[in-house]
């Protein structure tokens, strides 16, 4: 029986082989979009399945499909994803993909750890945009682009700048740039090295430098605004921001774009370089070269002759008294007192590099990515006007015919300075920034693993010159190299990840860093006695190297209970060789309704933010000889024997409470609306004291502060407890036919219903009992009302033919700051207040041809400027109230203040400290794109 059998069985084999055969078939085809430019990289997926592959350079594929009949999926970010049936009878299928709305239909990788959802799906407040979001505001680098699309992100640009020339802090809802965590391909960014010291938003922190990260490098970027320790770890109490950079080849590309302001300074030159190749099936590589330049833009303003008088000379006077008369005088001759105030000349070398190689045939992959950026820049110090600064005939060569502007007696002096009209000291800065990742992913039995290291660092150098250390006098060097900062880290990340069931997914990992913060101390006529007048070094004694590592763990749980209904929990346990353990959880909800055309999401979470390094051991020290003794005053760390005296405990990490409740509405697939609240607690919030000083040697805070030689003393400390609450708020509405073409509506916005400290700050016994406080009026002030109240992006655009238009209005709300230490006592009773204004940009692209295309952008179409008032606030019992309304009451009073405010008006515009958005003005911007 067993011969027959066989014959039959192979008989029934050779019979069953054409059908087996005739089962399957190949489909091929060309994906491009709608102006015919092949797009490679394109995801063709046979519905339902696993199989699938990616268009090559020219957007052609080929895939082998199982059956007769099968369904295609083709997708790629920022176009709508397309379906396609097809038999075996089909021809080759010819695909014109149109753009569409990442934002509300991509997929996003922030937010949990145990797999990617799409931003309609997900429990939290996801911004979802692409690069080309970011081109179109016309806006030079990559953070200042964010400050014009996300509503809830600010930067700024101080009036006054230096090394600050060098990071412009940014932050999400008003809580500073350290409460962000920054990510690159999910993986941690390094810090600045720069402790941001300017009264502005972000004093007293520092965080990445996102103008580091050239923006034809990016792909996408998803912002998750809510607090994300337990997934993340520290730093991301605000939420986190993840650059995801370009991968899959599809094109070459050289950008060359240029600008200027409307008053012909500001120039800014870049060219950009992206190109790269695809390696075997899924396998890229893709780099970017970038280098731009921005020359200086001046805003100096006309200079208030009875401010500068009440400055340098004697307002008692008459102005032709020999105590004012040099001040009229120069400035009769040099009515802005030769200022050049307004942003630094910067000049940037920007390269990354971006690899995912295939290992094997279950999906794993090598991947790496790698960022080197050169940065220099060159800011103007406050000129030196001759009443204000001598130059011991070290800058200026006398001319006998010339004037003497320093009211000299002396008949040597009088000689010395004819013909000095003052020096202008210059700070340069030099940057260099980078950061490596070099990682494996791989799926075994359904766990998905990725294990990475990565590295990165910011150091920054400074030099000074044409200014002189005044005690030094006629034996000063005229150049000085005051130091500078290094910070850098290592990160391992282990990640593991698998859907259990269908609509359970489990993820846990680990991370392990370590951190390194060096201070590099300045030359010593940097920093002996005065030290260099505008930048003084870093004193060698303050110079050290301090390093932490920490260790942390967490779990992430995803569970579908319904189709409709989502609930997502993580905890995070952290270990920190400086303080001890952190303990944080996150649960998050979302329920669908009404065929997911509606969303209620929430969540609640625990957060914590280490204290960086920079805020433990940063210390930034000038001495002074006082009666006899050499006494110290200005930034002492927690480590010091001087904060020690004082009773100042050691830096504990910040601690949060997040609550997030929210709406998403989808009428249709063209209309969707958002609406999310937020309220923020953060507990042991650490800030940057005030300047600590007494006048009664007899209290303790003097007798200590004799018994360290201190004059003045500022510190870190967790000093207050803050509460932040809030509205973002999304809308869209897509496709709207007009004409030949198709318009667009954006709006989102975010509105501030509360930024506010609670209670009492924790100022030390001695500082306490003196009637001192770490928190003055002016700080207070910075914290709670210094960024906008509400921020309003409302947009349209129309995309017709080769032509594409944008139109944005950004809304800025009003800001406050009360300036002390350029008004006095009295400010704390008057505030500073920035007007509401809407800021017009414009931009027009043309598709010249399928490979070459160019955009004009008008930023600031209207030359809205800043705009501030004085306004009276407090009770009438304040000691500062009554000398504040009668100030503001009398024109000349009210003046003479403004003139302060804006040094003697030098800063007319903005004010000493002030800042909303941009005191430029008009920008004209031009690019032209060539795909190779």
């Amino acid at each position: 029986m067993r011969d027959p059998l066989t014959k039959i069985f192979i008989l029934a084999l050779f019979c069953a082989m054409p059908m087996v055969m005739l089962a399957q078939f190949t489909a091929s085809g060309v994906v491009t979009d709608a102006s015919h430019n092949p797009l490679a990289g394109v995801s063709v997926k046979v519905k339902n399945t696993s199989r699938g592959t990616l268009t090559d350079q020219n957007g052609k594929f080929s895939l082998t499909i199982p059956g007769a009949k099968a369904i295609l999926e083709i997708s790629y970010v920022g176009y709508l994803t397309e379906v396609q049936t097809i038999t075996a009878t089909t021809g080759a299928l010819s695909i014109v993909m149109k753009e569409g709305t990442t934002s509300l239909e991509g997929i996003v990788v922030v937010g949990s750890r145990a797999l990617p959802r799409s931003a309609a799906t997900t429990p939290l407040p996801v911004d979802n945009f692409d690069a080309s979001a970011l081109k179109t505001t016309g806006q030079v680098s990559f953070d200042k682009s964010l400050m014009y699309r996300v509503p809830s992100f600010n930067s700024v640009n101080t009036p006054v700048n230096d090394a600050t020339t060098l990071l412009d802090p940014y932050e999400i809802r008003n809580l500073g740039p350290s409460r962000t965590l920054i990510l690159i391909n999910g993986k941690r960014k390094n810090l600045s090295s720069l402790l941001y010291v300017q009264f502005a938003p972000g004093r007293g922190e520092t965080g990445a430098d996102l103008s580091a990260i050239p923006t034809d490098a990016i792909k996408r970027v998803e912002i998750l605004r809510d607090g994300a320790s337990a997934q993340y770890g520290s730093d991301a109490i605000a939420g986190v921001m993840n650059i995801i950079l370009k991968d899959r080849y599809q094109y070459s590309s050289l950008t060359v774009n240029s600008g200027i302001t409307h008053k012909g300074d500001g120039a800014t030159y870049g060219v950009s370089y992206n190109s790269g190749s695809n390696i075997a099936k899924n396998g890229f590589l893709n780099y970017t070269v970038d280098f731009s330049r921005q020359e200086n833009a001046v805003r100096s303003g006309i200079i208030d002759v009875p401010t500068e008088v009440a400055t340098f000379g004697d307002p008692t006077l008459p102005l032709t008294d020999p105590a004012n008369k040099p001040i009229v005088d120069y400035l009769k001759v040099y009515p802005n007192a030769n200022n050049t105030n307004g942003t630094g000349d910067a000049s940037a070398a920007k390269f990354l590099v971006n690899l995912g190689v295939p290992l094997g045939e279950n999906g794993g992959e090598f991947y790496s990515n790698a960022a080197l950026v050169v940065k220099r820049v060159l800011s103007n110090a406050n000129y030196r006007t001759p009443y204000w600064k001598k130059d011991y005939g070290l800058l200026h060569t006398p001319n006998p015919n010339g004037v003497d502007y320093t009211g000299s007696t002396d008949p040597a002096s009088i000689a010395l300075y004819k013909g000095y009209i003052g020096y202008q000291p210059t700070f340069e800065g030099q940057l260099v920034d980078y950061n490596a990742t070099l990682g494996v992913k791989d799926e075994k039995n359904g766990w998905k693993q990725d294990v990475s290291l990565t590295i990165g660092g910011n150091q920054q150098l400074y030099s000074v010159d044409n200014t002189v250390n005044h005690s030094l006098k006629s034996k000063s060097p005229t150049s000085f190299r005051p130091g500078g900062f290094r910070f850098s880290h290592i990160v391992g990340n282990y990640d593991i990840s698998k859907s259990i069931t269908d609509n359970f997914s489990l993820a846990f990992g680990s991370e392990i860093r370590m951190e390194t913060y060096k201070i590099i101390a300045g030359d010593t006529a940097s920093y002996s006695g005065q030290g260099a007048n505008s930048f003084p070094g870093i004193r060698t004694e303050n110079a050290t190297t301090n390093s932490r590592f920490n260790f942390g763990a967490y779990t992430d749980a995803s569970w579908d209970i319904t189709k409709d209904f989502l609930v997502d929990g993580a905890i995070r346990a952290e270990h920190y060789s400086d303080f001890g353990d952190a303990f944080v959880w996150k649960l998050s909800s979302r329920y669908k309704l009404a065929d997911d055309r509606f969303v209620i999401r929430g969540s609640a979470s625990t957060g914590f933010r280490a204290p960086t390094l920079h805020q433990i051991y940063d210390q930034s020290t000038q001495a002074s000889f006082v009666a006899g003794t050499i006494q110290l005053s200005g930034l002492f760390n927690n480590y010091s024997q001087q904060a020690f005296l004082l009773g100042v405990p050691k830096l504990k990490p910040e601690k949060s409470n997040n609550y997030t409740i929210g709406i998403g509405i989808t009428p249709n697939k063209n209309f969707n609306i958002t609406v999310d609240y937020y309220d923020i607690t953060i507990k042991d919030r650490i800030v940057y004291s005030s300047a600590i000083s007494s006048n009664n040697p007899n209290s303790t805070l003097g007798q200590i502060l004799q018994q360290a030689g201190i004059v003045q003393i500022q510190f870190f400390i967790n000093g207050i407890e803050t509460k932040t609450r809030g509205i973002d708020y999304v809308a869209n509405y897509r496709n709207v036919a007009l004409g030949a073409g198709k318009l667009g509506f954006n709006l989102a916005g975010n509105v501030t219903l509360s930024n506010e400290i609670v209670g009492t700050p924790n100022d030390p016994a001695a500082i306490k009992a003196d009637g001192g406080t770490i928190l003055s009026a002016q700080i207070k002030s910075l914290l709670t009302e210094s960024r906008p109240k509400f921020k309003t992006v409302v947009g349209v655009d129309y995309h017709v033919k080769k032509w594409s238009f944008n139109l944005n209005n950004t809304v800025f709300g009003p800001t406050k700051f009360q300036d002390l230490d350029n008004g006095g006592d009295i400010m704390n009773n008057i505030k500073q207040v920035f007007k509401t204004n809407v800021v017009t940009d414009l931009n027009i692209g043309y598709d010249i041809s399928s490979k070459v295309s160019a955009s004009v952008t008008v930023n600031n179409l209207f030359n809205v400027l800043p705009k501030w008032e004085l306004q009276l606030t407090g009770n009438a019992s304040d000691p500062n109230y009554a000398a504040a309304k009668s100030t503001l009451k009398s024109p000349a009073d009210k003046s003479l203040l403004e003139g302060f405010l804006a040094f003697s008006g030098r800063y007319r515009i903005l004010g000493y400290n002030g800042s909303q958005f941009s005191q430029l003005g008009t920008i004209f911007n031009a690019s032209v794109t060539i795909k190779f």
